[in-house]
């Protein structure tokens, strides 16, 4: 199509009666690309609508509502949709993405079938209706639409998507995720924005990716214009990400690509597995999958296939989860004399979308406490539904879940220290790399080591050494009491304290106070010769014969600042290993150093 020229073709000079003639001269349709948070890939496009300032608007929402003064939405949400949905054809790869089309919630009730002329046009097209996701907007409140509901129902029988648009920013957004089966939640820009630095935002966004995977919905991030923010939104559970970070729209679609170089490393930056992941991938049951395309002819082979199986996931035609299928859904139909003949009728037009109930989502990195609070507020569910990249990966029953948390609490006791009863080496890394991507509050990661541990324990013996590894145990819990804190036994002589919360001048004081009290008490398992010469002879770790001084603990400290994000903690480690050399050549053994901040 050629633009006209950039001059406003102004309504006062046409007519409202003209909107249509004149909308078709400029209106354009840009695309811009959503793409998966694990992976960079791009999942999909919003159709944004180009030219309305060419007929004097400020934004296509005041271009809307004149449309709808003037009674011409209905065709003026036609002509945006239709070519996007004819643009969105050309693209080579059109049929494994999903164009995302905001819905204009005035037209319901209106007149004609909206429903059945937008699946005619599809048709034509060559376009799946789940490739279609209608964004639902917040800007108009739904439950004074008597005919919403079945609207929506009847869209998703169809087969199309659904999203909330803009979610948090009006006043219908809890009422729509708590009223309506939609597949995808888009938090509004306001609550992206600088969500590194801003403790409340990360708050809201990680109750709302929750809440939301509970009702099995998906999680768009809007507006992600920064990596920090890209990085944040992805380790709070966002789903999908948009923004200018990731691309800017284009009404130039050759521009488009299938996967943008900048986000690929973001993607891959994922943290290892954990004793949750590893438990989780060993329990999963990979239950065959219905399509919502399939007939019911083999949904019933399935069930007499598994006749002990009473339930199997629904997939869309992209293969994400839209629900379960349950026997007793369809059973009555199944045993009923006319009820297979009666669901293949045409009039009946019964089809699988017709059965499924939703069921709760989570990912397979997803931890297994958290996954069975989602599991546990999804009242009567059958199952969770796991994808990796969002796509179909599993489920997991109630049975499945109980074992692995009680597999997991067996393992993290056989990984306790025998002497001290604490932790050890898998429970800190998980520890470290949950809290690193946690910025509410200030972390703190210490690091704990004897200095001068080995002569004492060649001239004491084991039995003494491991009175000092106990002491120094006994004296970590008590100074460090209450929920905020973390106690993990690497081995030896070596030990591992997280702390979160405190203040920089508190947790100085408290280890510095641990360092102290140590130092007395450790002196107590000396001789009094000893005590008196202030050390003793022995061998170092280079075999060399010389003078050590009584023993000490020497301490590193990572602070990680609020607000502060990290991704990998393999850095953590890094830093640590440096912070400890300092530690242990200083005068106090205390030396603290912050990460994320010049």
């Amino acid at each position: 199509m050629s633009a006209a020229p950039a001059e406003v073709l102004s309504l006062r000079r046409f007519g409202d009666d003209q909107i249509i003639t004149l909308a078709k001269l400029v209106i354009e349709n840009a695309f811009q690309p959503i793409v998966e948070a694990t992976t960079g890939a791009v999942f999909g496009y919003e159709s944004l609508v180009r030219g309305f300032e060419r007929l004097g608007f400020a934004s296509p929402l005041e271009l809307l509502d004149k449309a709808e003064g003037a009674g011409q939405l209905l065709a003026l949400e036609h002509l945006i949709n239709s070519r996007a949905v004819a643009a969105f054809a050309t693209l080579p790869d059109f049929s494994a993405r999903t164009l995302f089309l905001n819905f204009d919630s005035r037209l319901v009730g209106g007149e004609g079938d909206i429903v059945e002329r937008l699946v005619n046009h599809l048709k034509r097209s060559n376009i799946a209706p789940s490739s279609i996701c209608f964004e639902l907007s917040e800007r108009f409140d739904s439950g004074k639409m008597p005919d919403f509901s079945a609207l929506v129902r009847q869209l998703r029988l169809a087969g199309f998507k659904l999203a909330i648009d803009d979610f948090g920013a009006g006043f219908n957004g809890l009422k729509l995720l708590c009223d309506q089966p939609v597949d995808y939640v888009k938090i509004d820009r306001h609550f992206i924005a600088e969500i590194d630095k801003d403790s409340r935002k990360r708050h809201l966004v990680r109750h709302t990716v929750n809440m939301a995977h509970v009702l099995g919905t998906r999680v768009i991030a809007e507006g992600v214009e920064t990596e920090a923010e890209f990085l944040v939104c992805r380790d709070l559970g966002c789903n999908l990400m948009q923004g200018y970070f990731v691309a800017r729209p284009t009404t130039h679609l050759i521009e488009l690509q299938p996967v943008y170089p900048h986000l690929e490393p973001l993607g891959g930056t994922r943290p290892s597995s954990t004793l949750d992941s590893i438990l989780i991938r060993k329990e999963i049951e990979q239950l065959p999958a219905v399509r919502e395309s399939d007939d019911l002819d083999s949904v019933f082979d399935l069930f007499r296939r598994n006749p002990r199986q009473a339930f199997f996931p629904v997939l869309n035609a992209n293969g994400e989860p839209r629900g379960i299928l349950h026997e007793y859904h369809v059973k009555e139909m199944i045993y009923h004399p006319f009820g297979r003949d009666l669901l293949k009728n045409r009039i009946y037009q019964r089809r699988i979308s017709h059965f499924v109930t939703p069921a709760p989502i989570a990912d397979l990195d997803t931890p297994a406490d958290e996954m069975l609070k989602i599991f546990a507020g999804m009242d009567g569910s059958d199952c969770v539904i796991l994808t990796e990249n969002m796509r179909y990966a599993g489920i997991l029953s109630a049975s499945s879940l109980l074992k692995i948390i009680n597999e997991k609490q067996l393992k993290m006791a056989q990984e306790q220290n025998p002497l001290t009863g604490l932790p050890g080496n898998r429970a800190i890394r998980d520890y470290v790399q949950h809290a690193i991507l946690d910025g509410d509050e200030a972390r703190y990661f210490c690091y704990c080591d004897f200095d001068d541990f080995k002569p004492f324990n060649d001239t004491y013996g084991f039995q003494k050494g491991d009175l000092a590894i106990t002491l120094f145990a006994a004296l970590l819990r008590r100074h460090f009491i209450g929920e905020e804190k973390f106690l993990g036994h690497v081995g030896g002589d070596d030990f591992f304290i997280g702390v979160s919360g405190f203040t920089e001048e508190e947790i100085r004081a408290v280890l510095m106070r641990l360092v102290d009290d140590f130092r007395l008490d450790v002196r107590q398992l000396y001789t009094p010769e000893h005590q008196a010469a202030g050390g003793i002879s022995g061998h170092g770790r280079d075999g060399l014969a010389r003078d050590f001084p009584l023993m000490r603990c020497s301490i590193a400290v990572l602070a990680l600042p609020e607000g502060f994000i990290l991704s990998d903690s393999q850095t953590v480690s890094k830093r640590i290993a440096e912070i400890k050399a300092r530690a242990k050549a200083s005068d106090d053994g205390l030396v603290l150093e912050r990460l994320g901040q010049d």
